[in-house]
């Protein structure tokens, strides 16, 4: 598929660009999920936990009224916001806790920006017994403070990172650095399909039940494949979930919406394909938003989950490739997509969902009615509605 005979990389992006000890951390990592995922009894607890715990197969719903209301085409929610702590962040947790699990390792540390990461992560870490650390902008902290208080409840530690901006970028590295330093008792919960390899291709395998469920789910609905799949795109783990399973349907149109912000100047926007360059960040290389010094630059979002100066390598790739058409959708159009939809369908989703909704909002008017539009909604707008609340009352 899109992996080179470079280890890791995607075409020119992703690789390993980390000091020698963490490289020897990760190529370990590698060795022990290439040998264990694809074994018959890891496959089947996996499974038995995505049924019985998550709630898997999460629904693929027609959203008549709204689709009668915008004209043209028919649109399709992926419901990963009725999952178990209420995202898509789930899947791939349970995935690498069972890793974590069979390589014996009992501290799990994350980072977290919209929380949803972070509450899955202690969920799992709860359900395993294992102690967890979750490393979360001090800014973040703030505009999430209900899932703050979701993971201490679920018995984590949370750690406000005061560095930098306070935000994702800050916590993705403060939890590096814990790695690097306690690699051999701890397990770094990485959740998005970012990060130096192994990280992009373990998030992605775990995640790619979305995009398989959905294809066996349209494909019983009526009978073919979707003509165009949206997701929203920060480190980008749901719209790789699900584009994967669909990359070889060279008819179908996949397109990430990145979050435009409030402009498109420097520190305006968190859209590292429409904006930025290709640049190393965190280990591995990818569009990445940048400043005047060549530096990842501050970013901007209403939603702090897409709040990261870079994307995933499979994505960088996907667009270098063409394979993949990535838009912009800004704070204002994000509000009101997720207004929009919940008065609509009865349906509140995150804030980061809502940008998919919103390019779904703007695409669907211009299509033939007999096109089919498949709309990834990550999760649930519960932990932004103290948040919009406050935004409409000013």
């Amino acid at each position: 598929m899109s992996i080179s005979l470079k280890t890791g990389f995607f075409g020119d992006f992703g690789g390993q660009f980390v000091p020698d000890e963490l490289k020897e951390v990760l190529n370990h990592l590698a060795e022990q999920y290439y040998a264990i995922k694809d074994e018959p009894d890891f496959q089947e607890e996996l499974s038995y936990y995505f049924r019985e715990y998550v709630g898997r197969p999460s629904p693929l719903y027609y959203a008549e009224n709204l689709s009668k209301k915008l004209g043209g085409a028919q649109i399709y929610i992926k419901r990963e916001d009725l999952n178990h702590t209420g995202s898509h962040k789930i899947n791939n947790v349970l995935g690498q806790a069972l890793l974590a699990k069979r390589m014996g390792v009992k501290r799990i540390i994350a980072e977290t920006g919209a929380g949803q990461h972070g509450v899955a992560t202690a969920t799992a870490c709860a359900l395993f017994d294992m102690d967890c650390v979750v490393y979360m902008g001090e800014e973040d902290t703030k505009r999430q403070a209900l899932n703050v208080f979701r993971m201490e409840l679920l018995g984590a530690k949370v750690v406000p990172v005061t560095r930098g901006t306070r935000t994702l970028k800050d916590a993705v590295d403060v939890a590096l650095e814990d790695l690097i330093a306690n690699y051999k008792t701890t397990y770094y919960m990485l959740g998005s399909a970012v990060g130096p390899y192994p990280y992009p291709d373990i998030v992605r395998d775990f995640q790619s039940v979305i995009g398989k469920e959905a294809k066996a789910q349209l494909q019983e609905k009526i009978g073919r494949l979707p003509d165009y799949l949206i997701a929203c795109v920060g480190g980008g783990s749901n719209a790789i979930g699900l584009f994967a399973d669909f990359y070889e349907d060279k008819a179908v149109q996949m397109i990430g919406v990145e979050p435009g912000g409030k402009g498109v100047k420097v520190g305006e926007h968190a859209a590292p394909i429409n904006h930025g360059a290709p640049a190393i960040i965190h280990g591995f290389r990818c569009y990445t938003i940048l400043d005047e010094k060549g530096e990842p630059a501050p970013t901007s979002s209403i939603a702090a989950g897409l709040d990261y100066p870079g994307v995933g390598p499979e994505h960088s790739f996907y667009h270098a490739s063409g394979r993949a058409k990535y838009v912009t959708v800004n704070d204002k159009e994000a509000l009101e997509a997720f207004q929009t939809l919940s008065r609509v369908e009865g349906i509140i989703p995150a804030l980061e969902s809502a940008h998919a909704v919103a390019y779904a909002l703007k695409l669907a008017p211009t299509l033939p009615e007999d096109k089919v539009i498949i709309v990834n909604l990550s999760g649930r707008g519960d932990k932004d509605a103290d948040q919009v609340f406050q935004m409409l009352k000013e």
